[in-house]
């Protein structure tokens, strides 16, 4: 696909032009694309002529097919359009939605099926396009992509506008091409990594990840050679729905990952586990999801112990242990299922920890059968015989098969991969850690829960994980009197740490301590990371509905679609 684009944030509005260029297995077909809150201007054929076109009945958030009819011997095809304000992928930001309150900014996110809202195209992760892309937009802001960049270049005719280049040769599936647009700067970090944010970010988001190249580096030796060249990182402003999107070459970050003493990178460990796991190999459907994300929890945390060491990687499992027993109590059975059947539903119905941390534990419980040398050996030929291809979950099983039941014939025989791929729930084989550093803290659990004051605990030097952990622990026994001890000693609503200022407010808002409301509000309007809003209007729901639903109709509209259409459903909002 070559990509003309304008951004126009008055309008808000991205005024596109694409040209496809087709492999035509049957040329009498007709060419169908996705589109999605988009207006079809024109198409043409590489004649210039017009080609017949059409689109389908609405499909609610799939959107509409549009039919193109094909000459016989059309080898390639133009639509020229633009997006409406309601398209899903495009976040339009006001200056004030930013760091330094200046300038708008406007990013894309294309996974699972949103791509298709700002550019017309056959959005399946079974489809792998390379794509080249020229962005024009004014003078004062920059414009990164998920791919090769080549800097701007003057428009004719205008003072205010310059061009942009970037394509990327590497085929890929449409959801991993991304662009932002904003008021940037660059910090390189090694040849290879930089990192790029708004200018009060840069400097401390470069700091905080200066451990990249580490990473990268830690990667290669375990799992064969990193493929794309550059790993770059920009840091999106708050609103940014996730903690990160793993788009080749550039990992889009959230600001919340940055609390001062790197514990909270393993999300960039994550987002550069993906390069194998999700954009060489990537689930040929979304019902194969979790053969992205299961494989990159599994990689993170090995790239997390190379870097970090064994005890750090072994406190994130065990806290991810946690978490998935917590979600699975709230999950309907056909959502705890790893080969998910997503007939009828949106991709994003399928979205939880599921895919993630059952299927990272599947490969641990291989790994605990197999060995880690055989279980390194079946990742490095997996990554390799399918690279730049997208797989599915029989595939995996049969690879399985080749690979490592000849290697290791009675141990596999142990493995019920049929209960852990298609039955609901964790089977009771699933491995799981312990940490001494987090029994550490289970016993201050327990002084807590017999009535210790807060500064009677031992809590001198805790790490993240830890401080996590102890909340967990203290949900049932807390009550307001108490947490407002616990606060007014530790300082836990002023925290800048978000991973735990979002576990500690969350917890405040159910026990009914009032102080730390204002700081739930100010988080609620600051933030738009599904993960740490999900939970807390929940908490809040169950203190004071009416509050929450009019903090959310509030601060709604600065939220990304992906939240909204989370929370919409939890609020009971209706438009």
């Amino acid at each position: 696909m070559d990509l003309e684009l304008e951004v126009d944030h008055g309008a808000r509005v991205l005024h596109g032009k694409v040209t496809h260029r087709l492999e035509r297995p049957d040329p009498s077909a007709p060419l169908v694309l996705d589109t999605a809150a988009l207006e079809v201007l024109e198409v043409v054929g590489e004649d210039g002529d017009p080609r017949a076109w059409s689109l389908g009945p609405e499909a609610g958030r799939e959107g509409r097919a549009l039919r193109i009819d094909l000459h016989a011997d059309d080898a390639e095809v133009t639509v020229r359009y633009r997006t409406l304000p309601t398209g899903e992928a495009v976040q339009w930001l006001e200056p004030q939605q930013t760091a330094e309150g200046t300038h708008p900014f406007v990013y894309t996110q294309g996974q699972a099926i949103l791509t298709r809202s700002w550019i017309p195209c056959q959005d399946t992760p079974g489809n792998r396009v390379t794509w080249s892309a020229w962005v024009t937009a004014p003078r004062d802001l920059r414009v990164v992509m998920s791919g090769e960049g080549t800097g701007p270049r003057p428009v004719p005719g205008s003072d205010h506008l310059l061009r942009w280049r970037h394509e990327l040769p590497l085929a890929v599936p449409p959801y991993l091409i991304a662009l932002a647009v904003g008021r940037l700067e660059r910090i390189a970090i090694s040849p290879r990594v930089a990192i790029f944010a708004e200018p009060s970010v840069v400097g401390p988001a470069a700091e905080e990840l200066a451990d990249t190249e580490a990473m990268l580096a830690a990667a290669e030796e375990l799992f064969g050679p990193y493929r794309w060249g550059r790993y770059d990182v920009l840091f999106l402003p708050p609103a940014f729905p996730y903690g990160g999107m793993e788009n080749p070459l550039l990992t889009f970050a959230t600001p919340t990952i940055l609390a001062g003493d790197r514990s909270l990178v393993a999300l960039v460990a994550h987002e550069l586990a993906h390069s194998w796991s999700g954009n060489l190999v990537t689930n040929a459907t979304w019902e194969d999801f979790w053969l992205n994300e299961g494989f990159t929890v599994y990689c993170e945390k090995r790239i997390v112990e190379a870097v970090y060491g064994d005890e750090r990687a072994r406190m994130e499992m065990a806290l991810d242990r946690t978490g998935l027993e917590e979600e699975l109590a709230e999950l309907e059975p056909w959502q705890t299922v790893l080969d998910i059947d997503l007939e009828g539903h949106h991709p994003d119905d399928g979205f939880s920890g599921v895919p993630y941390e059952k299927g990272a534990l599947l490969l641990r419980r291989i790994e605990e059968l197999v060995g880690r040398e055989l279980l390194d050996e079946f990742l490095a030929a997996w990554f390799d015989e399918h690279a730049f291809e997208s797989a599915t979950t029989s595939e995996f099983e049969a690879f399985l098969q080749e690979r490592l039941a000849s290697r290791r014939p009675g141990a596999l025989q142990q493995l019920d991969l049929e209960e852990w791929l298609r039955e609901p729930g964790l089977p009771a084989d699933a491995p799981r850690v312990t940490s001494e550093p987090l029994l550490a803290v289970d016993r201050e659990v327990s002084r807590w829960v017999a009535g210790s004051a807060a500064n009677d605990l031992r809590t001198e030097g805790w790490n993240t994980f830890q401080w996590l952990r102890f909340l967990q622990g203290i949900a049932a026994d807390a009550d307001a009197a108490r947490l407002a001890d616990l606060d007014a000693t530790y300082e836990l609503t002023r925290t800048g740490n978000a991973e735990i200022l979002a576990a500690w407010l969350a917890l405040a808002t159910r026990r009914g301590h009032a102080a730390a409301r204002p700081a739930l509000e100010a988080f609620l309007g600051r933030i738009g990371r599904r993960k740490f809003l999900v939970p807390l209007y929940r908490a809040l729901l169950e203190a004071d509905a009416e509050a929450a639903r009019a903090l959310y109709a509030r601060f709604r509209g600065q939220y990304h679609a992906v939240s909204r259409e989370t929370l919409d459903g939890l609020l009971g909002f209706e438009g």
